[in-house]
């Protein structure tokens, strides 16, 4: 294989990389600077709020009550293993378009954010986003997130409509 073709395959890794130090960094700094608890800036009104807040289980606070073997079993070393998939897959496929390999890539890096805050914080991952929800689905605020989150649901979003929709994210001429 080329250095061109070895470049393609594994240069994405380095998002995974640059995800992981963005949210291991803010979550850092929010802690450190903020209160647990309590809100340190809003902007546009009520919109926006940055906040300190831990959540020791999954999205929306799943499994924050499982028994300790429960909590690592089902969020540490089933993810881990599913990322550790995801990386083998996007280090061997020939499947997936550029673009497709840096959206898994940041899926890889913001799953791994907050397994690393799993592993090593054991009050919870740290959460600091909040924005208004309005109502919509009963909720007032969606539920307070971070930058890996943000990354992997992006990502994901993402991934999914490359995927169903390819000639949409197709360059024209190709």
């Amino acid at each position: 294989m080329s250095d061109t073709r070895i470049a393609q395959r594994y240069w994405p890794f380095a998002l995974s990389g640059g995800v992981v130090v963005l949210d291991q960094l803010s979550k850092f700094l929010v802690a450190k600077t903020i209160p647990r608890g309590s809100i340190a800036w809003r902007a546009l009104g009520d919109f926006f709020w940055l906040v300190h807040q831990r959540n020791t289980g999954a999205a929306f606070s799943m499994g924050d009550k499982l028994p300790e073997f429960g909590r690592i079993a089902v969020l540490i070393v089933l993810p881990l293993a599913i990322l550790g998939g995801l990386a083998v897959y996007l280090a061997k496929t020939r499947e997936l378009s550029s673009l497709q390999r840096w959206l898994v890539a940041g899926i890889i890096g913001g799953g791994m954010g907050n397994i690393l805050d799993r592993i090593f914080r054991a009050d919870g991952v740290v959460d600091f986003l909040s924005v208004k929800f309005y109502g919509l689905f009963g909720l007032e605020r969606w539920p307070t997130f971070n930058v890996a989150d943000a990354t992997v649901v992006v990502c994901g979003i993402l991934l999914a409509a490359s995927t169903l929709f390819p000639k949409l994210f197709t360059r024209k001429g190709k």
